[in-house]
């Protein structure tokens, strides 16, 4: 099969790695992919958004199944354009994926079905924020209702701070947000479930737990991601059967009954408190970085467990997982998520060699004339797989160090919630 995987992040650069392994794979292009993905695929540099100039790189690659990787093309409708002009492609379609386009979408889907989530209000203007801070107590959640790459979720612990960030949501800090989400605080312990689903099936695709906030023990803004591992050990059989039939199932049941049965990776972002699952977030792709974390234990067939999706029959296929740990710890740019440089050299990467079960998957990152350069916010994912969290931790902050690039930060507590127990 000829593979195009869209998607220029550390996500893809492991999905790549992966289907590479695979029987089914006669070659694979990554648009726009990074300077991993370059090495071991071809990458074809144009902006993926432009449906029309894709589909002629499609047409003139003889694609015959095309994953998307992030969740920018799958809002705008990438499915529905490709599945018009007979494209075989991996993912949900613009309708479902308005599970993640729109918080207001979800949380509505949820009021309706019943689904456990925090209490809410969609707010469209101030005064509906004024309202919902009176009867409800500090501190609160609010979130831009539309995409804002993993930034545009703020827990306030004042009146101020609400009234800071709900100014700068309608005067269009995040474009596609004209409204946002105020909703209740809940305490509990994060965790991130995935699955592979089809029209008429869904199978479990891992469980990871990672770091949102910049800083160390948890602190400061949000990001895309700073670090995770997985399996996530909070996971057990009997919360698994919660998060299936109270979360999941009524999900999938309610886009069925809307005709837009969902296709895809879908990414359960949930707070467990008192052994009790609440739908936080859902994400309708892989998560970056817990991807780097699930695909790494992954032992069955990566091309072909997503071609048997595509194809409505992942009833047909088992999907097996190693019996290992994994971590992995994001090597950013001075200055994330905020103002950082671009094209800094990362000198020691070339030759660079690694240990056994570390593996580094590029995510910021372009090959010119010779040399790696960091090209975005989050720029290196150090992976590592082992027995111990702790072990995995220490290997990877060994390696980050050998590495020694100076134009770089990274949190050295990935993990601390395992670890330090």
């Amino acid at each position: 099969m000829n593979i195009a995987l869209i998607g220029s992040g550390g996500r893809e650069h492991a999905l790549c790695s992966s289907i590479l392994e695979s029987k089914l794979c006669k070659k694979i292009v990554c648009i726009p992919g990074n300077a991993g993905t370059s090495k071991i695929a071809t990458n074809i540099d144009i902006n993926f958004l432009d449906f029309k100039k894709l589909l002629k790189i499609l047409k003139l690659n003889k694609i015959d199944l095309v994953i998307i990787g992030p969740e920018e093309p799958l809002v705008k409708g990438i499915v529905d354009f490709l599945n018009k002009h007979k494209i075989r492609v991996f993912g949900p379609n613009k309708f479902a994926a308005k599970l993640e386009g729109s918080k207001a979408f979800m949380k509505n889907l949820c009021k309706k079905n019943k689904i456990p989530t925090a209490a809410f209000k969609i707010c469209k203007n101030k005064k509906d924020v004024q309202n919902f801070i009176l009867k409800n107590s500090l501190p609160l959640v609010i979130k831009a209702d539309g995409l804002a790459a993993g930034k545009g979720v703020t827990i306030c612990k004042s009146h101020k701070q609400i009234m800071r960030i709900t100014n700068e949501i309608f005067k269009g800090k995040f474009k596609s947000s004209k409204k946002l989400v105020l909703e209740e605080f809940i305490v509990g312990e994060e965790v991130s479930y995935f699955l592979i689903v089809d029209k008429f099936n869904y199978k479990f695709f891992g469980s990871a737990q990672d770091h949102k906030r910049v800083g160390e023990k948890d602190t400061g803004p949000n990001t895309g991601g700073m670090g995770a591992y997985s399996p996530a050990p909070i996971m057990n059989k009997k919360l698994e059967f919660k998060i299936i039939k109270k979360i999941v199932e009524p999900t999938l049941r309610a886009l069925r009954k809307s005709n837009n049965p969902y296709r895809g990776f879908l990414y359960v972002g949930l707070m467990i408190k008192n052994n009790e699952p609440y739908l936080i977030e859902y994400n309708i792709r892989m998560g970056d970085p817990e991807c780097q974390v699930i695909i790494p234990r992954l032992k069955t067939d990566l091309l072909n467990v997503i071609n048997k999706a595509a194809s409505d029959k992942l009833n047909q296929i088992i999907i097996s997982w190693k019996k290992i740990k994994s971590m992995t710890i994001v090597l950013c740019s001075k200055g994330y998520p905020g103002k950082y440089s671009k094209k800094k050299p990362i000198k020691n990467l070339n030759n660079f060699k690694l240990n056994k079960n570390i593996f580094i998957y590029h995510a910021g990152t372009k090959f010119e004339n010779g040399e790696y350069l960091s090209y975005g916010g989050r720029v290196l994912n150090i992976t590592g797989t082992g027995n111990f969290f702790k072990d995995l931790r220490k290997k990877i902050i060994k390696t980050i160090k050998i590495l020694n690039w100076k134009h770089g930060f990274f949190r050295k507590d990935i993990g601390w919630r395992v670890i330090n127990k």
